[in-house]
């Protein structure tokens, strides 16, 4: 349906989905996925958008938490956006992970939903104390590529471009795309789809190259005060078994019109922190 009219889409995911680093929890979180929805509305006026993504969650918990009811909602359009919090765990598994991610393409598919995702980032140029779980993004990209072969769902391939860690497209915490960067996710999305006035300009290179590495961001005072910032109260969560999503549910449970995406400046709907420490997933 490179061309067709969609008439409910949903998406499924973690934080980034959520719109994490697009807004706030005060004046209402936008993200890449309601950016595509926008952009699917100009060419299907009638469209109806579902967003089911709950920052912290890892792929096991998208997949038993939200499926089910992104299957009630009978979508013609699905994106599945998860597994960079499972990438940060200790016991990270890319098969597992992966295996939930396929279970999620094969049960949309079969009930006829056409399904977008993507591949992952190297995380290490972003953090680079995250350099020794590279390899895990390199593997698990490989077997989304595989599981999204086998089922027919359309990979919007944003793991090699060199613009795509560029840091105006991540937020201070460096685990969130900026607002510029959930457009250029959008913006991928919209062209795997081959939506109407899609291209690939979201691959270019942002202008002022020289101003892509802020002074300081790489420095190890930098990287130390990231680390007390945003790395130590995640790692608390996770010592404590927490998540940033506990006590959340769906920004969007169910499917609405587009005209009630909340305008800048309003909530779509109240946020309930789990803790008071920053919200990186």
């Amino acid at each position: 349906m490179p061309s067709g009219e969609y008439l409910r889409y949903v998406a499924l995911g973690d934080s980034q989905t959520e719109g994490l680093g697009d807004g706030d929890d005060t004046t209402g979180l936008r993200g890449w996925a309601d950016r595509l929805a926008e952009q699917l509305s100009v060419s299907s006026p009638g469209l109806q958008y579902a967003n089911l993504a709950v920052r912290g969650n890892l792929a096991a918990r998208v997949h038993a938490e939200q499926l089910g009811p992104a299957l009630a909602l009978r979508p013609d359009l699905a994106t599945v956006v998860a597994g960079v919090n499972d990438l940060l765990r200790p016991g990270f598994d890319a098969d597992e992970v992966a295996g939930h991610l396929e279970a999620m393409f094969a049960a949309l598919v079969a009930q006829g939903a056409r399904v977008a995702t993507l591949t992952f980032p190297d995380i290490a140029r972003i953090i680079p104390l995250a350099r020794p779980i590279r390899s895990r993004a390199v593997s698990l990209n490989h077997r989304i590529r595989a599981a999204a072969l086998r089922h027919g769902v359309i990979v919007a391939e944003t793991s090699h471009h060199p613009v795509v860690t560029d840091p105006r497209l991540w937020s201070q915490d460096r685990l969130h795309a900026s607002p510029l960067g959930h457009e250029r996710i959008a913006a991928a999305i919209a062209e795997a789809l081959q939506l109407p006035g899609s291209d690939d300009s979201w691959t270019h290179p942002l202008p002022d190259p020289e101003t892509v590495v802020p002074a300081g961001w790489r420095t190890t005072t930098t990287e130390l005060r990231w680390a007390a910032t945003f790395l130590g109260p995640w790692l608390g969560r996770r010592l404590r078994g927490r998540s940033s999503g506990d006590g959340r549910t769906a920004k969007r449970p169910h499917l609405l019109p587009i005209r009630h995406l909340p305008a800048a400046g309003e909530t779509e709907r109240p946020g309930t922190r789990s803790d008071d420490a920053p919200q990186v997933s």
